[in-house]
């Protein structure tokens, strides 16, 4: 079988489509199987794979709709079958699958707004289902596609090679990072299309935090982001004021999650590094505003989820249309009027259930 997957949302959907990939691999190791992309952060995770031929990476975000579309051409009538990752409901991705033209073109059938954006366009597809998670939804494509049901779905898959693993090392020791320090990391970040930042906890909160742990724990906080989210960083540096918290800014996803590995527990909001955390088997903290969990909690390692649990919540499901919030008191107040101590008091229930920690 020739198949390509597409894969052009984000890094934490690429991320959650890898137990997939990895049982197709299994289950057909003859097959080509390419993947074609458009975000730097997915390449660095699928290239070091060892369940992929070949990967394409296309700009479509920057590059002219004319070069595109003779990219998307140049591609056409090459496969057997294709795959569009959940969560895709986007018309430029049903557009590309069917141009692409393979005979068998899989995808999930939406809830929402599946008409408008094209959906129809893929011929093979599953109806969504709001209570599953998005690993669990990939994998009944796969299943589709080989005809054949399995008993169990695998972790989330990440390489790390030596160049990382030496590089964590390095900044680790730089940072006078020791063997029996205690090491947190935040992610205050999160994707900001479609109005995604008001899934963001508030950084002040995060600073707050981060003093908290210090006093109490005297750990060493580790702050993860991409270079956009370097100001998230800095404000929490500014508000714990504390030479404990240190910036961790690096040249690729890989380096990030080579360092990641250290932590002991991993907080942050629903973001890709949360889904990267749990691909390293972190013990993780989710931070959960309007999302709808089912979809995304960090599959198959331990975490907790700090959440108000509002009557109105979830609010977030799959759609491109942009994050609202329909309340009359608070907007977002899920995430908004969520508390340090609740956070915190995971926090420490984590520690008691996992750490032995030195008077």
């Amino acid at each position: 079988m020739k198949i390509l997957v597409i894969a052009l949302s984000g890094i934490g959907d690429a991320l959650l489509f890898t137990p997939a990939l990895q049982k197709l691999r299994q289950a057909s190791p003859n097959s080509k199987i390419d993947l074609l992309v458009m975000f730097k952060g997915v390449k660095d995770i699928y290239e070091k794979l060892p369940y992929v031929n070949q990967i394409f990476f296309h700009d479509f975000i920057n590059e002219t709709k004319f070069k595109s579309l003779l990219f998307v051409y140049s591609l056409r009538k090459k496969y057997d079958y294709t795959i569009n990752v959940y969560p895709s409901n986007r018309k430029e991705y049903n557009l590309i699958s069917r141009i692409i033209g393979a005979k068998h073109r899989f995808a999930i059938k939406y809830l929402r707004k599946d008409f408008i954006n094209l959906g129809f366009l893929n011929n093979v597809r599953i109806l969504e289902n709001d209570s599953l998670h998005n690993v669990e939804e990939n994998f009944l494509m796969v299943e589709k596609l080989l005809q054949e049901k399995f008993d169990s779905i695998p972790s989330l898959q990440i390489e790390l090679d030596s160049t990382d693993l030496i590089y964590a090392k390095d900044f680790l020791t730089e940072m006078q990072i020791q063997k029996d320090d205690l090491v947190v990391g935040f992610h205050p970040g999160c994707n900001t299309l479609k109005n995604h930042d008001k899934r963001r906890w508030d950084t002040k909160k995060f600073g707050e935090l981060a003093k908290k742990i210090i006093h109490n724990y005297d750990a060493k906080i580790l702050l993860f982001g991409g270079q956009e989210e370097n100001k998230l960083k800095d404000e929490i540096k500014s508000i714990a004021n504390h030479k404990n918290v240190i910036s961790v800014n690096t040249f690729s996803l890989s380096n990030t999650a080579a360092v990641m590995k250290r932590c002991d527990v991993f907080i942050t909001n629903d973001s890709s590094l949360m889904h990267v955390a749990a691909a390293l088997k972190l013990n993780i903290i989710s931070i959960i505003g309007p999302t709808n969990l089912n979809y995304i909690y960090p599959w198959q390692t331990k975490f907790k989820v700090a959440s108000l649990n509002l009557n109105c919540s979830p609010c977030f499901y799959y759609s491109p249309k942009p994050l609202t919030c329909n309340r009359k008191d608070v907007k977002f107040k899920c995430i908004k009027e969520l508390s340090v101590d609740l956070v915190f008091d995971k926090f420490e229930d984590v520690i008691e259930e996992n750490f032995t920690l030195k008077s």
